[in-house]
């Protein structure tokens, strides 16, 4: 499907299924290298970061675990730049290597805040793996070590991102026709 309509707005593939596989797995290989000997914990962030977190994790070729966490700060197409969060970590998190896994980073205000709040608990590292970035939108200063594509500020959905809840099963990543 070169187009979809989704709640009455019309998007285009932007990222097809193929890329998106094929940049998972060299995200997975850089983790796996950097992560050498050690047990990372990936955190993924729900909902939109679920498939991409599940591809990500059976792509790893060292042990890891995984937890989730959901935080929201979108309604609709737009950010609302308040962030809240919905359901929280029960791990003990003090001396493990985290990792955050989202779908998207656009202004960063939500993952600073996410990192803040992780460096609390005294984890031996805390590093960023995002499926998507935006860095015309970022408006703070963020270490994303790991980015699978950098992309406009364009609203997308897809590969588990949502337009009100709808479109997550997409597997290729869709950008709003204007």
């Amino acid at each position: 499907m070169e187009q979809v309509v989704v709640n009455g707005k019309t998007f285009r593939i932007s990222i097809p299924e193929a890329e998106i596989k094929k940049r998972v797995k060299e995200v997975a290989a850089e983790i796996s290298r950097d992560m050498e000997g050690k047990n990372p914990l990936l955190l993924g962030v729900l909902n939109g970061a679920f498939v991409f977190a599940a591809d990500l994790m059976r792509e790893i070729t060292i042990p890891c675990e995984i937890s989730f966490v959901k935080l929201a700060s979108y309604q609709g197409t737009t950010s609302t730049g308040k962030v809240r969060e919905v359901l929280g970590i029960n791990e003990d998190l003090s001396g493990r290597d985290i990792i955050i896994v989202e779908d998207i980073v656009d202004t960063g205000i939500t993952m600073k805040r996410m990192i803040e709040s992780l460096g609390t608990r005294n984890p031996a590292s805390v590093s960023v793996c995002t499926l998507l970035v935006k860095p015309d939108k970022m408006q703070v200063d963020l270490d994303l070590k790991y980015v699978a594509f950098s992309i406009p500020n364009e609203f997308i959905l897809g590969y588990g991102l949502d337009y009100d809840q709808a479109a997550r099963g997409l597997r290729d990543i869709y950008t709003l026709v204007p």
